[in-house]
């Protein structure tokens, strides 16, 4: 992508005011996705801070369950560890004790990635579906509603972790890579995939991800290092949900906690 990237950052005061934004992004989106087109296709993260958003998506006591369009949703996964359903690592098992064993969504709208599988075949098999369900041809790519992406102490984001194959894969939908530093196999969506988003945005918690998410956004561009610098949507905005801590190094924000930061791309 060339041209200008306008990075917009919305910053909470701690965790617990972060995953309320988030719950209520989900439900914005999905919102104003379902009124322009009928339905809404997400791609989820996991992690600590999707999770406690997820879980008042699913409670119902709050307001988000009940705004929430389930019956018109398309839920998918932005990566996976290559684990069974049912382990503790699995992205799927977190979503589904968090959100999904507790509201209206069908089999037919939950696209997990089989974890279990060889991670080639898991990948192909994702690829696949996304061209099935998206009604793709040739070299078309899936245009996600929403995507959610979280970005980890070393600048890894989905499973595009530093000095891996995944950073480079510009032709697939979907592929396994393979983790040097963790000896593990991982499933990930590529960069153009993610990149191809309607709306694409970072969910960053806690103050240790506040230098490494600097660099990212301020720093010398070295993808290979810091795979967060290849998102950079098509559609020229990326939103950051932060709280106080992993904001701590940014440009300050607003009276209302908003900040922007354009980048050359």
């Amino acid at each position: 992508m060339a041209g200008k990237l306008k990075i917009e950052y919305f910053v909470e005061a701690d965790a617990a005011a972060l995953a309320v934004r988030a719950a209520r992004h989900f439900v914005d989106l999905a919102a104003q996705s379902v009124a322009a087109r009928g339905r809404a296709r997400i791609a989820i993260s996991g992690g600590s801070t999707p999770k406690t958003a997820f879980q008042l998506l699913a409670d119902s006591t709050q307001p988000y369950r009940a705004a929430m369009p389930w019956d018109k949703l398309d839920l998918w996964w932005v990566d996976e560890r290559c684990v069974p359903p049912n382990h503790p690592d699995s992205n799927y098992r977190m979503t589904r004790e968090a959100m999904l064993n507790h509201v209206p969504l069908a089999p037919s709208q939950i696209h997990r990635m089989e974890g279990e599988l060889e991670p080639e075949i898991a990948a192909s098999r994702y690829e696949t579906e996304l061209r099935n369900c998206f009604r793709l041809e040739g070299a078309q790519l899936p245009r996600f509603d929403l995507i959610a992406l979280g970005m980890g102490p070393d600048g890894h984001t989905a499973s595009l972790f530093p000095h891996t194959a995944a950073l480079h894969e510009l032709n697939r939908l979907a592929a396994a890579n393979h983790v040097r530093n963790k000896d593990a196999w991982r499933l990930t969506l590529t960069r153009p995939v993610l990149n191809q988003g309607a709306s694409v945005f970072f969910l960053i918690a806690g103050a240790d991800k506040a230098a490494i998410l600097k660099e990212v956004l301020l720093g010398p561009r070295d993808p290979e290092r810091l795979p967060s610098q290849l998102i950079a949507p098509a559609g020229g905005i990326l939103t950051l949900l932060l709280d106080r801590g992993a904001a701590a190094s940014l440009p300050a924000t607003d009276g209302k906690g908003y900040g922007s930061i354009e980048r050359e791309e």
